[in-house]
């Protein structure tokens, strides 16, 4: 019987900022995606192994999934959130230029095609938003999580985990999340970069299913051969 080689579990982890998700995952090669230059630099110091792309990683997904094992998504929330629709429909007849906005549908462009088109293992993260689910996910705290296999509730979550929240310092999010964003000189906000951090607990649990499932079924191919 001729067993196949082991092969690298190869990660796409696109809109990374600082990785939060990425923190505990190991045994794999990672391309990290992201627009700001001051996020990708501080990502790169955080994980130096790491492929880290300055690019656009809508456009990224499209022209690079098919090189991939696991794809890990976390588009842009804010036009999702139920914080920022409360905002902007309690100060639209006011003076505060809090503007009603269109959500943006990147979000489920990339859960259509990810499922329709992709043939790896994929996860797409976002906040839970103001309205209801046009497609359905998992829900584990504030995050709604779409995917094309079973995720299973965390068995070991933080009991902080409701610290992003609540009024928390940008220091009591960068402790929580392990980050060091003393050094960001790019033009967001640091508070709303940390609380938007996926938390590394659940991101390990997440990956750790996914490569489960890789493993499994690079035995079972080596089986056939």
């Amino acid at each position: 019987m001729k067993v196949l080689k082991d092969k690298p579990f190869r990660v796409l982890n696109l809109y990374s900022c600082l990785g939060g998700n990425r923190l505990l995952w190991t045994d794999c090669e990672v391309t990290a995606v992201e627009l700001d230059p001051e996020l990708a630099r501080l990502y790169q110091e955080r994980f130096p192994n790491d492929t880290v792309i300055i690019a656009d990683a809508h456009q990224y997904l499209l022209d690079h999934y098919k090189e991939f094992d696991f794809i890990w998504s976390s588009p842009p929330c804010p036009t999702h959130s139920k914080i920022r629709h409360q905002k902007a429909h309690y100060h639209q007849n006011t003076d505060i230029d809090y503007p009603v906005v269109y959500a943006d549908m990147k979000l489920y462009q990339e859960v259509i095609l990810l499922k329709h088109y992709f043939i790896g293992k994929w996860v797409i993260e976002n906040v839970s938003p103001y309205y209801e689910l046009l497609i359905q996910g998992k829900k584990i705290d504030r995050h709604i999580y779409w995917s094309n296999f079973t995720i299973t509730e965390p068995y070991n979550k933080r009991e902080k985990a409701n610290i992003c929240t609540t009024g928390s310092t940008v220091k009591d999010l960068c402790d929580y999340h392990k980050i060091d964003l003393s050094t960001y000189k790019g033009t967001q906000r640091k508070d709303k970069i940390a609380r938007n951090l996926v938390d590394y607990e659940v991101g390990l649990h997440i990956f750790n299913l996914a490569r489960g499932i890789f493993i499994e079924n690079n035995k079972q191919q080596g089986k056939l051969f």
